[in-house]
């Protein structure tokens, strides 16, 4: 799993865009990370990609977790549309506190095959 930077464009390659411990706002190297990758996205029909979100803490619950973790994923769901990924290309996966790897406050972008 790859942080931000270069992403290569293969099914199977992956992205972690980390987040602030009670955050849901995608930070401006983040953004222009999406940015390039839905820029990427635009001329390969055949791609499609999945948003694993997850959140953690000691003060959140299940439920906070996994609202915090649905929000992350809704904000990088929405930036890549806003530049041009059909919102039929993307999966959004709301896991909240359902790992132990770390970073735990973060979304997993992992592009796939249609």
């Amino acid at each position: 799993m790859r942080t931000p930077g270069a992403m290569t464009l293969e099914p199977g390659s992956s992205l972690k865009l980390t987040f602030a411990a009670d955050a849901a706002k995608l930070t401006e190297p983040v953004q222009e990370e999406l940015i390039a990758l839905a820029a990427g996205l635009k001329d390969r029909d055949g791609l499609r990609v999945q948003l694993l979100a997850y959140a953690g803490g000691e003060s959140l619950s299940s439920s906070k977790a996994r609202r915090l973790s649905l929000s992350r994923a809704l904000a990088v769901r929405s930036l890549l549309i806003d530049n041009g990924v059909r919102s039929t290309r993307i999966d959004v996966r709301a896991l909240g506190n359902k790992t132990t790897e770390e970073p735990v406050n973060r979304v997993d972008v992992i592009v796939a095959e249609r």
